[in-house]
């Protein structure tokens, strides 16, 4: 392997951190500004719904965003600090659609302790200053001048050092901030300061609060004439101001740490807590006073880390640890008492805390099933690469023979008719005033037999191909111009046509090609050929768009295609398929001016050539596997580009990218038969028949995610996939909060890996949960096992001191305990190893071998270990060789010794890295993450000359990623084709918190 590795990300961030509300493309559109980690998207509100606009990418992870609006401007700026303490200013210039930086700059400072609580960055709502609280015991000012620019930030004293927020108070004549702070008795107190710009100090505040609850944690200033500040804590919500009024209400204890303001005045506010309950507070005034302070409950959301109320009732939930939602609020509670309805959800992998790759259909073509979300919104999501067709309409029909879509006219740009036949009539739907599909006719075809082929044909004519005749028909009087009827005694097999030609198969390997001229169907040749022909086609891939100078073949008996030239039927070339298996489907196609042949099999293989459409040569042959049932191939367009859809069991787009094939899955089960259907009200739709139904289908964007979310209203931790008994484990645990005390519950669950129904659960002990699980097999045991690591969480202890290593068999869907094996500490992480079982436990690596005991029942016997990590966390083995990531001390590399029965280390990393995630590339180099969001590449340095260097992991590779990363795992989303050159890379996939 090559000591440079490629780091890309198939899946941008969705943990959704901040949003924000304003007038930011032009003074009268509402924008939507969602941060997600490294990324800003920009939305409209529009009347349909939330329209995206722009998507970019910041360089850091993003800690604040806010909008102000400078005086003498007509639409807002926004604001964006990053953790690294770099900020920027942004501004939309509408001319040239693009973000324009008005300001940026650097605000760390050489000293100073960063906040525990996170970064804090206000803007005054007179836009005098921007304030930053980046290191305790510091207050950044940044202040403007008249012309709204930025000018030299300065630090002030701040004596608070343990500050849980600051906000800018409204309508006071001088800048005031309000501050809420912890003291070193643990007390919380409220504070206000009034911010002197020229003296670049702090002069105390019109007003303080002491002595609030202990839990409060969010300020929210109240916009004038009220004023004031609203304290939200975990028991009580108060109310205070400068003019001494005080209001408090309790409140249903709960953490509230994200609000949205409905109303400009500031008498509503949205309030979301941690366990996604969406509540109203509502300021009661009289003229400008406050009287008081009442709390409704609103309903259920996902866990909202940012709330944005954006018009007509409609509010944006944003969330790190489920799905984004578009909620609105009725004035009405449906039948569960909650007002909010759920209008979008926007999927949110995040956090991805462990995942596996499965390859379900044994295609090569890994899914990832991660482990995502957390507390209520924790859920298990299916991630695989492919094209999703949304379905816009669907309709029951048995039995569908074929499918072909016709224009009421040849240069009309929609489609109208759909021809669908079946075994002994053809039916055909066309598309009404109101955009619908009915039953038509069409006078001159004939309805009461099977229809093999139709096709629109120049000046303005339609074809149809039936078991006894090829009819012309006038698009304009739909009436028959003229028929071709098969000879006496014979049957018209399989057909193919274009605008201008028809070519059909009769019994006893007859070939006829017809020729449509001045609206006559011309017979202009006939051959005989020694075999039964099993499929046609000339799709004309020349320069002439209506004419095709070759035509396609392919046979019964000697299992070969052959090209034809036209009009002579001339055999240009004849090519052997070899095996047993009867060519189903043939396809000339042009894909980015690529000419090939394409030769579909009744086993679900497909053969692909590059064809030289003048001479008709074959060149590169290539096969590949794209199901088990007969396949047909046709062409459609999406964006203007040409494609080819394979229907079978396992429905395939076959598209061009940078002049190759490549093969992408459908999120379709089976599919019968396709065809393209363009209409004015289904643009670039393709009709598709199905067991038992049409449906009428957009098709997405090529080379796509999909996700599939299995809720589990639990969080799961750790995730494992076993084949042999096509189930899925996971540990996973519940909160249990009762009005007094909150608890955890942990679970193993098992699930079937197709359907993911719930087979069967194992509950742990009190205080115990599950740290790592893997499935496995021992030595001179042939069942398949799922081994479980964990540790007992007890309060009163620093680190766990006990833990329990469970080996479960399935068996009949449910999990049985076969051998449990107890620990001095916690199981973090398992492998399986040569037959035997390594468990990293605490400080020291262990290695179980399977013993068995005279009555037949197992156990686990240790075996050797070694001891000289802080926290071994993260364990991989390849061969004799383990690969331990520790809590602070990065990679260290072990081998284990047959003869002495004893694990060494052979070699490690001396730098100090506090570790998040370790994987072995290949017998030389490992990659590990950790928690400064970088990744890292080591090599052993196995040819190196002495001791000392041997003894030494060398850092080859390093990349900043700025995502926290949970875990790697070797797999690939895309499809393996066994005879592509990509197939040879190894690849690694990481999933981070964020959802990456």
């Amino acid at each position: 392997m090559s000591v440079w590795n490629y780091v890309v990300t198939a899946h941008k961030p969705t943990s959704v951190s901040h949003s924000c509300v304003g007038n930011f493309t032009s003074p009268n559109q509402l924008n939507l500004i969602i941060a997600k980690c490294t990324r800003i998207e920009i939305h409209l509100l529009t009347p349909q719904g939330l329209q995206p606009m722009l998507d970019v990418p910041i360089y850091g992870r993003i800690a604040t965003i806010e909008l102000f609006r400078p005086h003498n401007e007509t639409q807002d700026f926004l604001f964006i600090a990053t953790e690294r303490y770099k900020f920027c200013v942004l501004q939309w210039d509408a001319e040239k659609s693009e973000l324009l930086t008005r300001a940026m700059g650097d605000v760390s400072d050489r000293i100073g302790r960063p906040t525990d609580n996170g970064q804090i960055g206000i803007i005054d709502p007179d836009c005098r200053l921007i304030g930053l609280h980046l290191y305790d015991g510091l207050f950044k000012v940044i202040p403007f001048d008249n012309k709204g620019q930025l000018k030299e930030a300065f630090n002030i004293r701040l004596e608070e050092l343990q500050v849980l927020d600051i906000k800018f108070l409204h309508g006071c004549v001088k800048p005031t901030i309000v501050v809420l702070y912890q003291d070193n008795k643990d007390a919380r107190h409220v504070k206000t300061y009034e911010v002197a710009l020229k003296d670049k100090d702090f002069v105390e505040g019109p007003w303080s609060q002491n002595n609030l609850d202990n839990g409060a944690g969010l300020l929210i200033p109240v916009p004038a004439p009220l004023g004031g500040v609203i304290i939200i804590g975990e028991e009580t919500i108060v109310y205070c101001n400068a003019n001494a009024t005080f209001k408090a209400i309790p409140i249903k204890q709960s953490i509230i740490r994200a609000y949205g303001r409905v109303d400009p005045d500031g008498s509503r506010y949205l309030l979301g807590d941690n366990t996604g309950t969406l509540h109203l507070l509502v300021l009661t005034h009289e003229r400008e006073r406050v009287t008081g302070l009442k709390v409704e409950y609103l309903g259920e959301t996902s866990i909202a880390s940012s709330i944005s109320y954006l018009d007509n009732g409609v509010v944006y939930v944003g969330s790190r640890f489920g799905d984004s939602q578009l909620v609105k609020l009725n004035l009405q509670a449906d039948a569960s008492g909650s007002f909010v309805e759920v209008l979008e959800r926007y999927v949110n992998l995040g956090p991805i805390v462990d995942f596996c790759v499965v390859d379900l259909d044994r295609q090569g073509q890994g899914q990832v099933v991660t482990c995502s979300g957390a507390f209520k919104d924790g859920s298990l999501r299916v991630v695989r690469n492919g094209i999703g067709i949304n379905e816009q309409a669907s309709v029951e029909l048995q039995g569908i023979k074929g499918l072909w879509s016709l224009k009421s006219s040849f240069n009309d740009p929609y489609d109208m008719y759909l021809v669908v036949s079946f075994i002994s009539e053809t039916r055909f739907l066309a598309m009404n005033i109101e955009d619908e599909l009915e039953e038509t006719e069409i006078e001159g075809f004939d309805a009461q037999t099977q229809t093999l082929f139709c096709q629109n044909a120049i000046n303005d004519h339609l074809i149809q191909v039936t078991a006894n005749s090829v009819r012309l028909v006038s698009c304009t009087s739909r009436e028959l111009v003229d028929q071709w009827n098969a000879p006496a005694g014979f049957s018209v097999n399989v057909a193919s046509a274009n605008a201008s030609q028809v070519l059909l198969a009769t019994g006893g390997g007859h070939l006829v090609y017809l020729e449509i001229r001045d609206a006559k169907l011309v017979e202009v040749k006939h051959a005989q050929l020694e075999h039964e022909i099993s499929c046609l086609d000339l799709n004309p891939i020349g320069n002439n768009p209506q004419y095709s100078s070759l035509a396609a073949v392919g046979m019964w008996t000697d299992i070969s295609v052959r090209i034809f030239s036209l009009p002579d039927l001339e055999l240009i070339r004849k090519e052997n398929l070899g095996g047993e298996i009867v060519p189903r489907s043939v396809l000339l196609c042009t894909l980015e001016g690529v000419s090939y042949l394409l030769c579909a099999l009744g086993d679900g293989n497909l053969f692909s050539f590059l064809l030289n459409a003048c001479t008709g040569e074959l060149t590169d042959r290539k096969k590949v596997s794209l199901g088990t049932q007969p396949i047909s191939l046709r062409t459609f367009s999406s964006k203007g580009t040409t494609h080819v859809f394979a229907s079978s069991d396992r429905p395939t787009v076959i598209y061009s990218s940078n002049k190759k094939l490549l093969y992408s899955n459908v999120n379709l089960k089976e599919v019968n038969h396709m065809c393209p259907f363009n209409t004015a009200a289904f643009p670039d739709s393709l009709a598709i028949a199905k067991e038992g139904e049409l449906s009428i289908g957009t098709i997405d964007d090529i080379q796509k995610l999909h996700i599939r979310t299995i809720p589990l209203n639990e969080q799961a931790r750790r995730i494992c996939h076993q084949e042999q008994s096509r189930t899925l484990a996971f540990c996973s645990f519940k909160y249990n909060q009762t009005s007094m005390e909150e608890s955890e519950t942990h679970y193993i669950r098992l699930l079937d890996h197709q359907t993911f129904e719930f087979l069967s659960t194992y509950p742990l002990d009190q205080y115990e949960c599950g740290c790592s699980i893997i499935s496995c097999s021992f030595a001179d045991d042939n069942n398949v096992y799922y081994c479980v690591g964990t540790a007992y969480v007890i309060p009163e202890e620093n680190e766990p001191t006990k833990g329990r290593i469970l080996v479960f068999a399935v068996e009949d869907g449910r999990l049985q305990l076969i051998v449990e094996k107890e620990t001095k500490g916690a199981v973090y992480s398992l492998n399986a190893f040569n037959g035997k079982l390594l468990a990293a436990i605490n400080q020291k690596i262990q290695l179980y071998k399977w013993m068995l005991r005279d009555d037949g029942s197992h156990e686990l016997q240790s075996e050797c270990g070694h001891h000289g990590h802080i926290l071994a966390l993260y364990t991989q083995t390849r061969g004799d060789f383990i690969v331990v990531g520790d809590l602070m001390k990065s990679i260290s590399l072990l081998v284990y010794k047959h003869e002495e029965s004893a694990i060494e280390e052979r070699a490690r990393d001396y730098n100090a890295n506090w570790m998040t995630a370790v994987e072995m590339l290949d017998d030389e180099a490992y990659i590990g993450a950790e928690n400064s969001y970088n990744l890292f590449t080591v090599r052993k340095n196995s040819d190196a000359a002495t001791d000392d260097e041997r003894a030494r992991l060398e850092v080859v590779g390093e990349y900043h990623l700025g995502e926290f990363v949970n875990r790697f795992r070797h797999g690939s989303l895309v499809m393996r084709l066994p005879d592509s050159e990509i197939g040879q890379i190894p690849t690694v996939i990481f999933g981070t918190i964020n959802g990456v």
